[in-house]
């Protein structure tokens, strides 16, 4: 602690000082900030990803776009989701096979997991998803949205951080985090986020409120496409006490 430290914690034991310190508020690179302390989801939907230090840090594929979620006096609110002939999935040419709910209990978290990516035959994955998403973006054509599952999230109630991590064959390894507001807080945050496979996905719940999700995937149901990966939260043992108790 430097003699200008002393000097501002002169009221506090001397004994209990060498136990201080103090956060830093300092802000990062973008990079920084998107892969490690997490922004707000409107600095991403904000964000020009021409930019060098963004297209960087961005990880291919995803795509984070603002929704209108108009208040009711008195009645509540209306959200829209998304239009299927407008907007960003209009653009990259995905439509949801399936729609579905999900709730999350506050003090709870989802995932990690990851859906797998569609190789054609005979291709190398490296070679080709270096093709889709780093040669050829915007081949969208080239995408097998009915092979593989792509997911369209939208939150309705909650506050939550979501924590993407490309794990795809031969792509750079980058981190996303960011927050994401529920229709029921309107802001900003309230936005739609496309996922493609092969980047693995969790979120957590922030605060002491429920979260519920609603979200489209680009083909039903699967289990063999539900890959899981260091989902301990989900799956916590009971405490060693109530197994004990449960034994007797």
């Amino acid at each position: 602690m430097s003699k200008h430290d002393e000097n501002l914690w002169q009221g506090i034991d001397r004994g209990a000082r060498g136990s201080l310190n103090t956060r830093d508020y300092r802000a990062g690179s973008f990079m920084q900030e998107l892969s490690e302390r997490g922004v707000d989801a409107s600095e991403l939907v904000a964000a020009d990803r021409g930019q060098r230090d963004i297209k960087d840090a961005w990880i291919p594929g995803v795509e984070i776009f603002a929704r209108k979620v108009y208040p009711q006096r008195h009645r509540g609110l209306f959200g829209e989701f998304v239009r299927r002939d407008e907007g960003i999935l209009a653009r990259i040419g995905l439509w949801p096979k399936q729609w579905s709910a999900a709730r999350m209990f506050s003090g709870t978290a989802k995932g990690f997991h990851v859906h797998p990516p569609s190789v054609p035959g005979n291709s190398d994955p490296v070679d080709w998803l270096r093709r889709l998403y780093i040669d050829e973006p915007d081949n969208y054509s080239a995408r097998s949205y009915d092979n593989e599952q792509w997911d369209v999230m939208f939150f309705i109630q909650g506050r939550l951080e979501i924590i993407l991590f490309d794990i795809r064959a031969g792509l750079p390894r980058r981190v996303m985090r960011f927050f994401v507001d529920g229709d029921n807080h309107r802001s900003d945050n309230n936005v739609g986020i496309v996922i493609p496979p092969g980047v693995a996905h969790a979120i957590r719940i922030e605060g002491t409120e429920d979260a519920v999700m609603v979200y489209g995937t680009s083909t039903v149901f699967r289990p063999e496409f539900e890959g899981r990966i260091a989902s301990d939260l989900e799956t916590a043992e009971l405490p060693e006490s109530w197994k004990r108790f449960l034994s007797l």
